[in-house]
């Protein structure tokens, strides 16, 4: 499995994007501001996200 670093850009969760700002053992911390559309879904700024379900899209 490959982990996200700092600044990368991953999707989770059927299309969700953001850069992870923080890298734990077990998952990433990501902001979703990123996304263009992310004052319309109404979501927080930030999730977490295990390193099983997110891919790299932007390195």
């Amino acid at each position: 499995m490959i982990k996200a670093e700092v600044g990368n850009i991953i999707e989770f969760k059927g299309g969700l994007r953001g850069i992870v700002e923080k890298v734990n053992e077990n998952s990433v911390i990501v902001d979703l501001t990123y996304m263009e559309n992310f004052r319309e879904l109404d979501l927080e700024e930030k999730t977490v996200v295990n390193h099983k379900n997110y891919t790299i899209v932007q390195k």
